[in-house]
């Protein structure tokens, strides 16, 4: 089975050597000359020009539309899918063990984050504006009736697969992508989003982690496994569950 993961990335950074990686500059169109080493997102049929509002969506959509391979995946520049853990290129997910995992199951996640004081909605609405998220509420039930109960169910959990991160066998691909990014492009045509900042400029690759487990959930015919995530780089959960906390008590400002 012929497999390649994307490593989204928008800065020069130390990539894998392993084959199953390929690494993807995103936002190619609007920063021409950062980087001449990886992958642009900007060939083909691409959307490289949308990145400051749909973050690593560029890649997914790049190599939807121009890797012909039987299963493909996505993964940050900093975080990685593995089976051992541990912060090292040495283990994060090699090609042998992708393809083991392929040919058992439809699709590779990471871990799922748990919230516990959360829902997937409140965290959300903690944190980002909330018309958006509404809009695409909207557009959910009413273009994609079939999708209403999944969409209220995972939005009520208090865990989720984040971070877009995945490796899909090329129909549930071709399947995901093409709902995904017809939500995003109905809930962009109906948002307006000049007076936000250039963070919460980011929405469409924001709303689109709610997405995920929505389509995962209405197609549950296809079998899914999760493995570990590893970050590459120091976190500091003290500064991070403080920030956690501050949204959930003061909400987004």
């Amino acid at each position: 089975m012929e497999i390649k993961v994307l490593v989204a990335a928008h800065k020069n950074y130390q990539m894998p050597t392993d084959p199953l990686y390929l690494p993807i500059f995103v936002g190619k169109d609007l920063h021409p000359d950062v980087n001449h080493t990886f992958q642009g997102d900007n060939t083909g049929d691409n959307i490289s020009s949308k990145n400051a509002h749909y973050n690593e969506l560029t890649a997914i959509y790049w190599g939807w539309k121009n890797v012909d391979v039987d299963a493909m995946g996505l993964v940050h520049y900093r975080r990685y899918l593995s089976l051992k853990g541990g912060k090292s290129f040495d283990n994060i997910l090699s090609m042998s063990e992708a393809q083991k995992l392929m040919t058992e199951y439809d699709v590779i996640l990471p871990k799922k984050r748990n919230y516990y004081i959360e829902t997937n909605k409140s965290h959300y609405l903690h944190a980002h504006e909330h018309k958006p998220f509404e809009i695409m509420e909207k557009v959910i039930k009413t273009e994609y009736p079939e999708y209403a109960e999944s969409f209220d169910k995972v939005m009520n959990r208090t865990w989720a697969h984040m971070f877009n991160m995945f490796i899909m066998k090329r129909q549930p691909l071709d399947e995901y992508c093409t709902w995904m990014f017809d939500v995003l492009s109905k809930v962009e045509s109906k948002t307006d989003i000049s007076s936000y900042n250039s963070y919460e400029q980011r929405v469409y690759g924001f709303l689109s982690e709610l997405l995920l487990d929505v389509w995962l959930d209405q197609n549950s015919q296809y079998s899914t496994h999760e493995v570990k995530y590893v970050f590459m780089e120091h976190t500091n959960w003290l500064v991070k569950g403080g920030n956690f906390l501050k949204r959930k008590i003061l909400g987004h400002s």
